[in-house]
């Protein structure tokens, strides 16, 4: 990759992936518009570039991390269905990443579902994520698992949990950002291993590009964090669903006009 391909997937990684609006989806497009091949370590460098992401939300909430153990267990609670399904049926879910006309329709059935969820969960009564009980963090980690289909949104997905249990649309939104760190982080990990695993060694050129890729993405995702926060705490999703319309919409004519997407 080109530094300025290494900027430019950092800074759509950075903007989407704790929005609900699929980062996947936007990988897609972007990599298809500027001709990147899904090579190894392009497919390593759209996963590892989560850590600096991840920085970004440890970063913000620092004092979050400092409350309480709690706060973990229930984090570990909330992680554990998708993670046993992404064990169990990862086979499956390779296959649906092979089909970008899945991640243009569940973009646009998305997009659809967040026209109307703040009409249907308009009385939360929780204000805090830390008082989300063991039981309603397992509730919202099942909504999780809908993520495995790609397209669907991680952030999306447990945000729209979150607020079936009575969560302001702040607080769901605050607490998938806490969810996305054991998750984020452990498929980096397995990203890693796999690489290695297979032989492939990294490049000087490759690091200095994953450092760069990652630092751009913790400085994008910190402006995009607090203006999504701001942006939900006034408006609600509509906007975002709009435009999860718009981009499967894309998505969805490029395949029908022939063109050849990719996920990577």
């Amino acid at each position: 990759m080109t530094l300025i391909e290494v900027i430019v997937l950092a800074i759509v990684e950075g903007l989407t992936e704790f929005l609900p609006v699929s980062s996947t989806g936007h990988l897609i497009i972007v990599t298809a518009l500027m001709g990147v091949s899904p090579t190894p370590f392009v497919k390593l460098f759209t996963i590892a570039i989560q850590l600096g992401t991840i920085l970004s939300v440890l970063v913000l909430y620092y004092r979050r991390f400092f409350r309480s153990l709690g706060f973990y267990y229930k984090l570990a609670v909330a992680a554990v269905p998708a993670a046993i399904l992404g064990f169990l049926f990862s086979d499956e879910i390779d296959g649906l990443l092979e089909s970008p006309m899945v991640v243009g329709i569940t973009l646009v059935i998305g997009g659809i579902i967040l026209l109307f969820v703040d009409r249907w969960f308009n009385k939360p009564t929780i204000a805090d994520s830390d008082d989300v009980s063991y039981w309603q963090a397992l509730k919202i980690g099942f909504f999780q698992c809908l993520a495995l289909i790609p397209g669907t949104s991680r952030s999306g997905s447990t945000i729209v949990g979150g607020m079936t249990q009575h969560l302001t649309r702040k607080a769901a939104a605050e607490f998938s950002f806490f969810l996305a760190i054991p998750m984020m982080f452990g498929a980096t990990v397995l990203k890693l291993r796999d690489h290695f695993g297979d032989g492939h060694e990294l490049s000087g050129t490759e690091i200095n590009q994953l450092i760069i890729g990652n630092l751009v993405g913790f400085v994008v995702a910190i402006i995009a964090i607090k203006t999504f926060i701001g942006i939900v705490t006034k408006y609600g999703f509509r906007v975002f669903g709009w435009y999860r319309i718009i981009v499967g919409g894309t998505i969805i004519i490029l395949l029908l006009s022939g063109h050849s997407l990719q996920i990577i």
